[in-house]
């Protein structure tokens, strides 16, 4: 490795003095650093652990170059303890002792022998030998290399346990949530999508947190162009994908809420519609019967049964709601919701047209009765002709069962009377004129 004299010049007591207190300072840093890197949670927790994969290999590396840092330093220690020695022997030391110093301070003097030095790489990355030699200044360098790269392991995963198993957890506690909200809207696997949905990120979660606390490494991105020990991230790609898919289906889910509570007012609105529909028909045909009682020589349409298809659609409709099938609810609500208003319009164009005849009969019986009125106002009530005439529509109007035809006809010959009388009677100061035509009747 090169002559074991000295490399230049021999240093004079002050170089001496203050390479002795450089390198006391650098031990002192040294030390430091590998004592904190001894208690880093990290470490403790990477011996603890049942790895695999990356950080499996990457730890078995990291233990060795940890080793090999302590037998550096142990060497480093002792050659700056003989170097101290040396030093203290007299206050003004002799040219021996400054050339002793020399070698020792800048020559390749530190020699780390046995198995530790065999264990790792060489600086320029050839296979350790069984012994090597350095100069104090080489092995601080080779031990801030060497720790540097445990420290950069030991951080990354520290910082990966810290950060994405309690993510996984709280993750997976939302989950358990969602999946309680989805059984109780009925989202189950097998059953609905989402509910398959949960079944995989359950999985994939599980499998996630297994990985991440085995090979925390696997999940680990370096920064571009940091050196920094731990320069990077956690790499949440994997995490973030199941998290945005729970979201989705906490959407869904939430939405199959909205559905189930909306599927509930609108079947009671169905039943109310199909309830009144029913009424109605009932109505026409209590009123078909009466119609054809007292009305004589007219057609009163049949009226129809209640919309009992209709009622067994909805009480599938229910049944659906209640086992939670909201993709066989949905089409068939909105058909029920069509038909429903459909059969309400029926049951009241049933009911009109059935009732028309008594409507006609009502109609008829107020005109003859504003004609009486009328005429009565104007002085003639006791005209016997218009008596006679009045009294046999009235006899029709009021009598079961009605023929219409013949009581129209009836209260138009009452009207065309009534409007003669008017025409041809003198006119008395203070009555009114002849008979409005365009008033009831014209």
């Amino acid at each position: 490795m090169g002559d074991t004299g000295p490399t230049g010049p021999v240093m004079d007591r002050d170089e001496v003095d203050r390479a002795l207190a450089r390198l006391g300072a650098e031990h002192e840093a040294i030390e430091t650093s590998l004592l904190a890197l001894q208690d880093h949670a990290g470490r403790r927790l990477l011996e603890g652990a049942e790895l695999t994969g990356v950080t499996a290999e990457r730890w078995s590396a990291a233990e060795a170059s940890i080793t090999l840092l302590w037998a550096y330093f142990d060497a480093y220690t002792g050659a700056l303890r003989t170097a101290r020695e040396i030093r203290s022997r007299r206050r003004w030391s002799s040219r021996e002792d400054l050339v002793e110093l020399t070698e020792l301070l800048r020559g390749e003097a530190v020699t780390v022998a046995g198995s530790a030095a065999a264990t790792a790489p060489a600086p320029d990355g050839r296979a350790g030998r069984l012994s090597e030699r350095y100069t104090l200044a080489s092995l601080v360098e080779r031990m801030n290399q060497l720790y540097a790269t445990s420290l950069d392991m030991v951080v990354a995963a520290d910082v990966v346990w810290s950060a994405l198993p309690a993510r996984i957890d709280l993750l997976a506690a939302e989950l358990r949530r969602t999946r309680e909200l989805a059984h109780s809207v009925g989202v189950r696997p097998g059953e609905h999508p989402a509910g398959d949905d949960l079944e995989r990120i359950t999985r994939t979660l599980t499998r996630l947190r297994e990985q991440v606390v085995s090979d925390p490494l696997a999940f680990w991105t370096p920064a571009q162009g940091s050196s920094a020990p731990g320069g990077g991230r956690p790499d949440t790609t994997v995490y973030d994908r199941e998290a945005r898919a729970l979201e989705e289906v906490r959407r869904e889910i939430e939405a199959v809420l909205a559905v189930r509570q909306d599927a509930e007012q609108r079947i009671v609105r169905l039943r109310d519609v199909l309830s009144r529909a029913d009424r109605t028909l009932a109505e026409a045909r209590t009123a078909r019967g009466e119609v054809l009682a007292k009305i004589a020589a007219t057609e009163v349409p049949v009226v129809g049964g209640p919309p009992i298809v209709l009622q067994e659609q909805l009480a599938a409709a229910a049944e659906y709601r209640r086992h939670a099938q909201w993709h066989r609810l949905s089409p068939l609500l909105e058909s029920l919701e069509e038909k429903a208003e459909d059969e309400l319009l029926r049951a009241r164009e049933s009911l009109t047209a059935v009732t028309a005849p008594l409507a006609v009969r009502a109609e008829l019986r107020g005109r003859l009765d504003a004609y009486k009125a009328k005429m009565a106002r104007l002085g003639h009530a006791e005209d016997p002709e218009l008596a006679e005439k009045y009294e046999k529509a009235r006899r029709m109007l009021w009598s079961a069962p009605c023929d219409l035809r013949v009581a129209e006809q009836a209260v138009l010959r009452y009207q065309r009377a009534a409007a003669e009388l008017l025409a041809t009677a003198p006119r008395v100061p203070g009555q009114a004129g002849p008979v409005d035509r365009t008033g009831p009747g014209a």
